[in-house]
This record gives structure tokens, C-alpha cells and sequence, in this order.
């Protein structure tokens, strides 16, 4: 008999027991079985035995052998009793099946194994006890971060999960969920509250709308700014319910109310309007009055008020599609009868092959909502547009294919929706602290070029096209061009030298001038205001020293002077009769420079895809310490309301919503729960 015991297949100690498809490694009595990951912690059992004779195999910790009849053997689980085949007469099973059955099928050792590894847990974790307002905190951000409705401590299935996890969790009711909220709304506000107090420069606000299946609207206000380390920030800083636009000086106030409680009447920079600057009121006699006296408005005001360029450039391309309106609807019915049968669908397809037509372009519905959806629809369609023409030869009941003129009307179209698209993608491409006010002068000024040029057109399809979006985006470019010429003007890799680039383009060489220099003068103005401050940053006249080796002007102020080893301060200790002398002679032997003069002469810096502009300024801070300090609140104006992340492809209207649920919470929980989720997502 001794013959009939099968040969071990695993040793006692650390050695490999191989079954169909899956290894089982043993460690004393912890027995781990890969092949599905199951850990099987065998129980001190006596061992299974044949004649006195002990079995070596791990898995006989868990069998016992019964004889049946003739010298048959069956293996009992001594778990769940089940028996399993194991010898018959001279032929035995093996014990793969045996393995099997401990690592998959056996329900008693696994639901042993479970209360072990919890109890195992629990006994590991001792000094890291159960902590239900901590637990309770963490449950609150959840529903927060994820926007899950306060009702989730409500949800059956949700509390059944929290009990398997943490049976010793009590689930709180909504009352106690909305008070962990406000809590952590306040605690994370008195953090901003206290990095805002900090700030260098000042900040600009962007002024949102959302929309709620009320009659009522939310007006959201976030703050944008640059930091010490030269990082651009963006935060929320309030949502209140208004009833916008119906009511008269519903921004004003919401703003007024947002300086007030962040005690920032004396750091506004700029204000960045969802619509036209014009149909808002926050030129009022209030705003101006409540504004501190300290704080000085850009320019005098003049460029206070910046529309957003993202909901410009949306407004344009639902204008586009707008003129085209009536072939887009041919273009959905068509797509929607090709989908609506497969039959239509291979059709399709088979005389495309036959056309030898190839595309990329994927023919799908639009949303209606989103025109990058819709211009995408126009561009695949305009790819299998003989395709329509001849599938209305097989189908009887298929008549709505474009015409040769509609064609050409989507192919119009698409040029602009083609410009459109790739501003829209440069503003979302544009992240972190890659998204600073000078990235938008290019784009803006080839829009304006291209619609300008496309009003003198020959091609009435065309020309057709732009009279209706023209108007749109021209008004936008009046208001805010010479914003967006300032701050590219910051740019050290393009100056003064792209606006009167674009302006020559634009205005012609004779005209381009004046509009130049109301660019010149504005920038001019702008650095003397932050010249005239010094409590800020006490400055002398700056003038052009030597030229050192490196070729760039040297510019010396009257503030501290750079830390000098000691010997050079000894060196330098008898010589300020010397140096007093020299700054005489260079004085009367040219004219002051200013920072700003020298800025703009010196060489434009190279262009590289890595350029970062903010660190740039950062290196150069000592260089330039006034202009510095006007370019950080320069670079820190919000072109967009639409920040990063989200998507830029809006409503005609521009106008984001609130879900139902959320519209149907008091506004003081809406604001805690949208402020708080925006200011935890920068948490440490």
C-alpha cells in the first residue's frame, strides 16, 4: 500500500505545489494559492494518515481519506464534510481537485477565512482605533468633492456598504451631514482668507452665471492671482443667489459683497464678465464708492471690464452654425435615417467603397448644445457628401441629402468653425499656470483679421456668413484689444513688436500707428501708476550704467543694494565719493530710462515650446522690480471666465446650470458646497 501513497507534491517548508493553472505557495501553516489570490490559513488539524504512515502534502491538513469499497478512497473535506474521488484500487485522482476544492469551492474555510482576516486587521490596527467624527469629516468631503446628494446617508445601498466596511460606523442623519459641510466651508475659507492676506499684488475677479429650473440664477464670483512663487491661482470666492439679469445692479452688489467679506476693497485689478461689459452695471456710482481709495483702477478705469473670450468665441460659432442652420438639419435627418437600419448603414458604406472614399472622420449625431460636436458632424458629412447624393437613388423614402449649394454653404462654414475649434482647444490646452492673459493676443487679433477680410469677400457664401458674427466679435476686439495688447506686450518673447505686427495687419500700415500708440500710452501710464507707489516698494530714478560683459544694461535703483562678500564691500567702502561722481557724470551725459523703456528695447527672448512666462518674470524680478510687479497683475487677468478643466464648448447662451437637487437647497448650502469643493481640491 505504501506504493498507493502519491509521491508529496509540496514539502512542509517554503516549497511550490503545482495544480491546473495556479500555484500554491506554503509557509508553515499559511498557505497562499495564487491562481485566485485566495489565503488560506490552515487550523491545527491533525494530519491525515494511511496505516500510521503521515502524509506530507499541505492539502491532506484539510482531507481525511475514507475507505469505501474494493480499495477505493475518497477524500473528505473536514470543513463542509464533502467527499471527493481520490484512489480507485491502483489508480489514484491526484490532489489538483483537492486544491480546488480548498482555494474555490469550500464556503465553510472561506467564510472562516473572512472573519479571520477581519479580526487579523482589527488586531494590527489597535493604535489606529476607530474614529467616527473622523470617519464622519471624511464622509462629508466625499459628498462634497463628488457632488453626491446630502440624501446618500439616507440610500439603503450606501448604508449597507458603509456596514460591511465599518460595522462600527454609526450613519450620521442629513442635519448632522450639512453641519460637517459648513464646517468645513469655514475652516478652508479662513485658510484662503489668510493666503489672500498674503498675496503681493492685486487680485481680478470673473463674474458667472448659473442658471437653475427656477426662476432664479446664481452669480459666482472667483478671484484669480498670482502668488509669491509666481504661481498662478484661481478660487472661488462666492455664490449667491440673484435674480440676474432682471434685476438692475444685481453684479454691482454681488461684488460689492465679495470685496466686503474678503476685505479686498483696496486689491481689486480687473472684473471678467461672462457677456458684453456694456449690459452690466458695474461702472455704477456704488461699486466706485465702495472701492477703497487705496485702490487704483487700471488705467483709470478705462479697461476695468473685460468680457470673457471664451463665450465671445462661442457666440461666433453658434452664429456660424446659425447661418447654415437649415442644411445641418438635412445633415441629422440624413445621419439619423443612415443609423435608424443597418441595412441603410452597409449601403452606406458599400458605395463609399465604391467612390474610393476614405475618411477619418467618424459620421455621428451632434449635441445639439455643444456646436464642437456639431462641427465635427459637418466635417465628417462634407467627406461622404456624394454618398448622400446617390443613397436617395436606392431609397424611395429617403429625400433629404443636401444639395450641391448646401454643400458648399458646410464647407464655408467649416473654414470658421475650423479657426474656432483650434482657439477653443488652445484655451483648454492651456493649464495650471499656462493660462496667463498673455496667451490670448494671437488668437484674437487672427479672428478679428479673418472675419474683417471675410466682410470684403467676393463669395456671397461667405460674406453671407460673416455679416451675421462680424458684428459680434468686432464689438469684443473694441472693447478689449488693448487689454490683450498689454498683457502680450509682458510677453519678453514678442513686446511691443507683435501688436504692431497684428495692428499693421489689421488696420494697414498708414492707419496701424495710432492705434499702436494708444497701446504705447496705455502701457506708459499703467507703469507710472505702480511707479507713483511708494509704500510698496520705495524706488530712485533708474538710469543705464556700464555695460557689462554679458551685454545686457545693468540697472542700478536706490533700493538695498545685493549682498556683497566682505572683501568687495571693503574694497567698494572708499569709493562712494567715486560712485557719487560717476552717477553725476552718467546723469548729465544721457537721458533717465526707466525700466519699462529698457524692457522693451532689450533683445527679445528666443522661443522655445517650454517658455514659461511667469517664471521668466520671477528670474528677472531684481532686474525689474516696478515693471515686475505691474506684469504679475498684468499676467493675472482672467481673459476667461471659464476655468481650468472645465469645458469651454457652452450654450449659445453662455450660461452654465445647477442640477435639480442642487437648485433645490437653500442658497447658503449651495455657496458651502461650491466653494468648498473648489478650495479642497488645493488641500494638502
Amino acid at each position: 500500500m505504501d506504493e498507493m501513497i502519491p509521491k508529496p507534491l509540496i514539502s512542509n517548508d517554503n516549497e511550490m505545489m503545482h495544480g491546473h493553472g495556479y500555484t500554491t505557495m506554503v509557509h508553515g501553516n499559511d498557505e497562499i494559492l495564487n491562481g485566485n489570490e485566495l489565503a488560506v490559513h490552515a487550523e491545527a488539524i491533525p494530519s491525515a494518515s494511511t496505516r500510521g504512515q503521515k502524509r506530507k502534502s499541505a492539502i491532506w491538513e484539510h482531507f481525511t481519506l475514507v475507505d469505501v469499497s474494493d480499495g477505493c478512497k475518497r477524500a473528505s473535506c473536514i470543513h463542509c464534510n464533502q467527499s471527493l474521488a481520490y484512489s480507485s484500487g491502483s489508480k489514484n485522482s491526484g490532489t489538483s481537485h483537492l486544491t480546488r476544492h480548498i482555494a474555490e469551492w469550500c464556503r465553510v474555510l472561506k467564510d472562516r477565512q473572512k472573519s479571520r482576516r477581519y479580526t487579523t486587521y482589527n488586531s494590527s490596527n489597535e493604535n489606529a482605533s476607530f474614529d467616527q467624527e473622523r470617519s464622519c469629516l471624511r464622509l462629508a468631503k466625499m459628498i462634497i468633492l463628488n457632488d453626491y446628494p446630502l440624501h446618500i446617508v439616507q440610500q439603503p445601498a450606501f448604508l449597507s456598504f458603509v456596514d460591511s466596511v465599518q460595522p462600527n460606523f454609526k450613519m450620521v442623519d442629513i442635519g448632522t451631514i450639512e453641519t460637517e459641510v459648513y464646517a468645513i466651508y469655514l475652516k478652508e475659507k479662513d485658510h484662503l482668507q489668510q493666503a489672500l492676506a498674503n498675496i503681493p499684488g492685486r487680485i481680478s475677479l470673473t463674474v458667472r452665471s448659473l442658471a437653475t429650473n427656477q426662476s432664479i440664477r446664481y452669480i459666482s464670483l472667483a478671484a484669480q492671482f498670482i502668488d509669491s512663487e509666481w504661481r498662478l491661482h484661481r478660487r472661488v470666492l462666492k455664490v449667491m443667489m440673484a435674480p440676474w439679469p432682471q434685476s438692475e445692479n444685481a453684479v454691482g452688489r454681488a461684488i460689492i459683497k465679495c470685496l466686503s467679506d474678503w476685505n479686498m476693497q483696496d486689491k481689486l485689478f480687473t472684473i471678467t464678465l461672462e457677456h458684453d461689459c456694456s449690459s452690466h452695471d458695474i461702472y455704477s456710482a456704488n461699486l466706485r464708492n465702495h472701492l477703497s481709495g487705496d485702490n487704483i483702477l487700471m488705467l483709470k478705469g478705462q479697461t476695468f471690464a473685460v468680457s470673457c473670450y471664451a463665450n465671445i468665441l462661442n457666440a461666433v460659432a453658434h452664429g456660424v452654425l446659425a447661418s447654415v442652420h437649415n442644411v445641418i438639419y438635412l445633415i441629422r435627418e440624413s445621419i439619423k435615417f443612415i443609423k435608424a437600419d443597418d441595412a441603410h448603414e452597409n449601403k452606406f458604406a458599400e458605395i463609399a467603397v465604391e467612390l474610393k472614399i476614405t475618411s477619418n472622420n467618424s459620421l455621428c449625431l451632434d449635441v445639439t448644445s455643444e456646436w464642437n460636436t456639431t462641427y465635427l458632424m459637418l466635417l465628417a458629412a462634407l467627406d461622404y457628401r456624394q454618398v448622400f447624393t446617390l443613397l436617395e437613388s436606392y431609397y424611395d423614402n429617403y429625400g433629404t441629402a443636401p444639395s450641391t449649394e448646401d454643400w458648399k454653404k458646410v464647407e464655408a462654414a467649416c473654414g470658421f468653425l475650423k479657426l474656432l475649434y483650434a482657439f477653443t482647444l488652445n484655451i483648454m490646452s492651456a493649464e495650471g499656470n499656462h493660462q496667463t492673459a498673455n496667451m490670448f493676443f494671437h488668437d484674437a487679433w487672427v479672428l478679428q483679421l479673418e472675419l474683417q477680410n471675410g466682410m470684403a469677400h467676393g463669395d456671397d457664401v461667405i460674406r453671407g456668413i460673416v455679416i451675421g458674427i462680424h458684428e459680434k466679435f468686432d464689438k469684443y476686439w473694441e472693447d478689449c484689444n488693448v487689454v490683450l495688447a498689454i498683457a502680450v506686450a509682458m510677453d519678453p518673447r514678442f513686446k511691443m513688436k507683435m501688436v504692431e505686427f497684428a495692428y499693421s495687419k489689421i488696420y494697414g500700415p498708414t492707419d496701424a500707428a495710432k492705434y499702436v500708440k494708444v497701446v504705447d500710452d496705455a502701457i506708459l501710464d499703467l507703469y507710472k501708476e505702480y511707479a507713483a507707489q511708494p509704500e510698496l516698494l520705495p524706488l530712485s530714478p533708474i538710469y543705464v550704467d556700464q555695460v557689462p560683459a554679458d551685454g545686457l544694461p545693468f540697472i542700478e535703483t536706490g533700493g538695498a543694494p545685493a549682498t556683497a562678500s566682505p572683501s568687495t564691500a571693503a574694497a567698494g567702502a572708499g569709493l562712494v565719493d567715486f560712485d557719487m561722481y560717476l552717477s553725476e557724470v552718467t546723469t548729465m551725459g544721457q537721458p533717465f530710462k526707466h525700466e519699462l523703456e529698457l524692457y522693451l528695447e532689450e533683445a527679445l527672448t528666443q522661443r522655445t515650446p517650454d517658455f514659461d512666462v511667469l517664471k521668466w518674470w520671477q528670474e528677472n524680478t531684481r532686474k525689474y522690480p516696478t515693471l515686475s510687479r505691474m506684469a504679475r497683475d498684468v499676467l493675472a487677468i482672467p481673459m476667461s471666465t471659464v476655468g481650468v478643466g472645465s469645458s469651454v464648448f457652452l450654450p449659445e447662451n453662455g450660461s452654465r446650470s445647477l442640477d435639480d437637487y442642487r437648485s433645490s437647497l437653500r442658497p447658503e448650502l449651495v455657496e458651502a458646497l461650491l466653494c468648498a469643493k473648489d478650495w479642497l481640491q488645493y488641500s494638502p
